[in-house]
């Protein structure tokens, strides 16, 4: 039995996400308790048999040495992690999922450290599906020993588990991935915009949207390599990304085409269709071949 399999989970925050996520840890073999300000979010809980606390001292109480916090915003979470640090025994763990700040993340992660506590910044993203399934990925940043101790306790919540580096890089890095996923509503919207007004079926394009960004991985498709500069003449994604850029270029054209009939006005389409190639490092580039891809 692994370290983390063994050691008792508390679980402070039980809202939108956190419940799905916590119910997932019911059978944790080294124990639970949960605790929430709102005692109807715990009934849930203590039906299945967890043991309940009334606030955050009392998780530490109960014997919680791996403790995940999942409040709503920074005053919360500054608020919990020091309940839980003020009476806490050296070597506890606390794991934040809530998106806060980086500095956040990294105040409390000093702090923690003068009464060796490791707190790492553990924000999780996949929605409440996600937390349903355990198919969320957690981003981490902070001591590598502690996110360590903590990977058996995460596997039944995550598919994926990143470390990105010291406090507040798991933060900084769901910022920039929610920074993608919002842009794509407005990106989303736009087109819909445009599909209404041609008397398109809204339903059917949102079916087509789904099953080819399935197919092709949607817009984090492109994440392949590891710095977003031009890329070199010679690089191998070169003549990849310049055919993409060229053929979005003509798709946007196209698109900016038809809104202006429509009468409509399509700003970030607008924005994308000056800044498509140099966002995929290429240039404008003319249409070409096809590139091939070796499997």
């Amino acid at each position: 039995m692994s370290e983390s399999t063994s050691e008792k989970i508390g679980w402070i925050g039980l809202g939108q996400i956190g419940t799905p996520m916590a119910l997932r840890l019911v059978d944790h073999p080294g124990g639970l308790v949960v605790c929430d300000v709102v005692p109807d979010a715990t009934r849930p809980f203590a039906e299945k048999g967890v043991e309940v606390a009334a606030d955050a001292a009392a998780v530490v109480a109960a014997g919680a040495t791996l403790i995940s916090v999942m409040v709503r915003d920074d005053a919360q979470v500054r608020e919990v992690v020091a309940q839980i640090i003020a009476v806490a025994p050296a070597g506890t763990v606390v794991a934040v999922h809530s998106t806060i700040r980086p500095e956040t993340a990294e105040d409390l992660a000093l702090i923690g450290a003068r009464s060796d506590i490791a707190v790492l910044d553990a924000p999780v993203s996949g929605g409440v599906a996600g937390a349903s399934t355990g198919r969320l990925a957690i981003l981490l940043g902070g001591d590598a020993a502690a996110i360590e101790r903590c990977r058996s306790a995460f596997a039944p919540l995550a598919e994926l588990v990143v470390h990105f580096g010291p406090a507040g890089a798991g933060t900084r890095a769901k910022i920039a991935r929610n920074l993608v996923g919002f842009i794509g509503y407005v990106a989303v919207s736009e087109g819909l915009r445009l599909a209404e007004a041609f008397d398109l079926d809204l339903q059917a394009l949102g079916k087509v949207i789904r099953h080819t960004d399935a197919v092709t991985g949607g817009a984090g498709a492109i994440v392949l390599r590891d710095d977003t500069g031009p890329l070199p003449a010679d690089h191998w994604l070169r003549p990849i990304l310049a055919h993409s850029a060229a053929l979005g270029e003509k798709d946007l054209d196209l698109a900016v085409a038809l809104a202006a009939e429509a009468g409509i006005e399509l700003p970030l389409t607008a924005i994308a269709q000056a800044g498509l190639a140099d966002a995929l490092g290429v240039g404008s580039a003319p249409v070409g071949p096809e590139p091939a891809v070796e499997a």
